[in-house]
């Protein structure tokens, strides 16, 4: 899948449009298991930081508020968390990407 000219690596939209199926609790229990297995890692986890961004956006434009909200909370997050403790080269390609 394309998104704005970034061609995905992973699964993790399809695994958060399966979860969105199943409420809030479904949408944290996928960010949990993704960030435990692949939070640390560079391309996944600024993958991760992608679609968790276009997934609050596409709640947002669809009135979900609660999902969009969601979304955004798991975002900043891991954003947070991405900011505080990677470094070099890791850090500059999660920045250049999500730019």
């Amino acid at each position: 899948m394309e998104i704005l000219g970034y061609t995905c690596k992973t699964t993790f939209w399809q695994d958060f449009t399966i979860a969105d199926r199943f409420g809030e609790e479904a949408v944290q229990d996928t960010y949990d298991r993704a960030i435990k297995e692949w939070g640390n890692d560079q391309i996944y986890g600024t993958e991760l930081a992608l679609v968790l961004n276009w997934k609050c956006h596409y709640h947002y434009e669809t009135g979900e508020d609660e999902l969009s909200r969601l979304y955004w909370e798991l975002w900043e997050e891991f954003d947070n968390y991405v900011l505080d403790n990677w470094q070099g080269e890791k850090l500059k390609y999660y920045l250049k990407t999500t730019d």
